[in-house]
């Protein structure tokens, strides 16, 4: 079965919807309709957009400005702490940069970039410790990855720069220029339709690889959000895929499609009431019905406790 799914693009500084047909899921599996674009209170989405552009632009004052903002409303957004302290760390501030650069390893344990630049900037703080357990760390990747995973190349190159960093000592305070450069907007079309088309090829491990493309070009998206929530789900993730309904939610409260498929989520793991408070949200928010309700109160009455 085929559904309609659209996510909101950028359009000078502001987030505009696009509608594009995509399919989802699928009956039986939590297939939804097209994802509620209700507006949050306060839209991450809009400053992450602010501090890419500054970021690419090298004005990285603003962009760390925009980020911080990104982070005290998703804190455990990993890509937009990693981006935080980039931007602190091409300041040369690397004593601001650590704390979001932690966090970014924190919830993103590969993340090979934050690592990198983690133990950098331990580095320069004189703290040679705790850029060795970096150093240690990547380390650890690259043997897991034995030379053969997508990282393998960026994964020598970091090591190399944490192993110079700690050679050189806190003397070397020069600004750190960011070695990232992020997906434009205009690619996110692209990448989000990749990443369905793999969804319903039940491809959810390069989903996944692929949509975590998307949140570095879109920031924290509630429509990329419910489908990695989807997308590990089905790979029996349960808390991975919490984590992102949750994170969803927490931006987008009304999200159709995040609500429906946290609620399939709930049955999968036996909280029927968890199921029917969802239900009842949803109910509230579609008045007359929508397809997410007609979806979940069918799982709830025929007693789903595992997808299919």
């Amino acid at each position: 079965m085929r559904y309609r799914y659209s996510l909101a693009l950028f359009a000078v500084g502001a987030i505009v919807a696009a509608p594009w047909a995509y399919a989802a899921g699928g009956g039986g599996g939590g297939g939804g309709a097209m994802p509620s674009q209700s507006a949050p209170a306060y839209d991450p989405t809009v400053d992450y957009k602010k501090g890419a552009d500054a970021f690419a632009s090298g004005n990285y004052a603003d962009a760390a400005k925009a980020f911080k903002k990104v982070v005290s409303a998703v804190p455990k957004n990993p890509q937009a702490n990693y981006l935080l302290g980039a931007s602190y760390m091409a300041q040369g501030d690397f004593a601001h940069a650590v704390k979001p650069l932690e966090a970014a390893v924190r919830y993103d344990e590969k993340m090979v970039e934050a690592r990198r630049d983690l133990g950098i900037a331990q580095a320069k703080l004189g703290k040679s410790e705790k850029a060795a357990e970096q150093l240690g760390a990547l380390k650890a990747i690259q043997e897991s990855c034995g030379g053969i995973c997508a990282n393998a190349a960026k994964l020598t190159d970091a090591i190399a720069k944490v192993d110079a960093a700690i050679a050189a000592g806190p003397q070397a305070q020069s600004a750190v220029e960011p070695e990232v450069r992020l997906a434009s907007a205009g690619s996110l079309d692209a990448t989000y339709v990749a990443a369905v088309s793999l969804i319903n090829e039940h491809r959810y491990e390069q989903a996944i690889a692929t949509l975590d493309q998307a949140l570095w070009a879109a920031g924290p998206h509630p429509d990329v959000l419910t489908y990695l929530g989807f997308a590990n789900r089905k790979l029996k993730r349960y808390d991975k895929a919490e984590y992102y309904y949750r994170t969803a939610l927490d931006i987008a409260p009304t999200h159709r499609g995040a609500l429906e498929y946290y609620g399939e989520l709930k049955l999968e793991r036996g909280d029927v009431a968890g199921a029917r408070a969802n239900l009842a949200k949803l109910e509230g928010i579609c008045g007359f019905g929508c397809h997410e309700v007609d979806e979940l109160r069918r799982w709830i009455v025929e007693g789903r406790s595992s997808a299919t």
